[in-house]
């Protein structure tokens, strides 16, 4: 494991499970200081009884990403028990499953402020702190759905493309300041992303899809990206097969439009 978190202080939203959860253990056992942030906070608990160094060593931050009034006050509070931010991890997020005909523009305004409003409003108020120190690193977890946009994702598309217009352009705004922005393109990873995903009726999707339960774990993900972020990298793709699915966009559209006609998605 990577040493070069050691007595840093990384703060991480979805902290309560997920992909999060597994950050927040490996950040913990890299000798980070974590601070947890989700709704959950009995979960949340739950979390930082687990990292190692005690839970007495970490923080715990109740945080609802759609409350962004509130975000001032939350760095506030983890400056004054913290000194500073190292390392702000966005990753808490709401997925999608379900068409785009049958689904509400309320679904697609709701998904927008979780996963790109509250990712960029607390971004924002993070960020004064770290260019005065002239040091920071912002990391973003996008999807490899922000490069190419799959059936019954379409909002969740939509806001992941969006994160990468944003973060791109503060990487280059920022960059003289010392403070770096990391673009995360994770493909399919065990997590309960498509249990909780929203359906068309705003309801929960409540099954597990076939490529998240046969994926990495998050603890294997974790693992991985901790090294590429300590590598300095500005944007890590990290998955199987369907992370090349980037590349092909790119340079063959038309061939991956006919696919994504064709292919099955839960």
């Amino acid at each position: 494991m990577s040493t070069a978190f050691a007595d840093q202080v990384v703060w991480i939203t979805g902290a309560s499970s997920g992909i999060g959860e597994a950050l927040a253990r490996a950040f913990a056992v890299a000798g980070a200081r974590v601070v947890l942030s989700a709704r959950r906070e009995t979960e949340l608990q739950r979390v930082a009884a687990t990292l190692a160094g005690g839970a007495e060593h970490h923080i715990v931050l109740p945080l609802d990403l759609t409350a962004t009034d509130t975000f001032p006050a939350a760095v506030a509070t983890v400056t004054a028990r913290c000194g500073h931010i190292d390392l702000l991890i966005n990753n808490g997020g709401l997925g999608q499953r379900g068409f785009a005909v049958d689904t509400p523009l309320e679904i697609d305004r709701r998904i927008m402020e979780v996963n790109y409003f509250g990712q960029v409003g607390l971004t924002k108020a993070v960020l004064p702190g770290m260019i005065a120190r002239g040091a920071g690193r912002v990391v973003v977890i996008s999807s490899v759905v922000g490069y190419v946009a799959t059936p019954r994702r379409s909002a969740y598309a939509a806001s992941k493309h969006a994160l990468h217009g944003f973060f791109n352009a503060l990487r280059a705004e920022v960059h003289a300041t010392g403070v770096r922005v990391t673009l995360v393109c994770p493909g399919y990873v065990r997590t309960e992303i498509s249990v909780h995903a929203l359906d068309s009726t705003g309801g929960r999707h409540a099954k597990m899809d076939t490529t998240q339960a046969n994926a990495m774990s998050a603890d294997v993900f974790a693992a991985r990206l901790l090294s590429q972020i300590a590598a300095g990298r500005d944007e890590i793709h990290i998955g199987g097969r369907e992370v090349w699915a980037v590349r092909l966009q790119r340079w063959l559209p038309r061939l991956t439009a006919r696919i994504l006609r064709r292919a099955k998605f839960s």
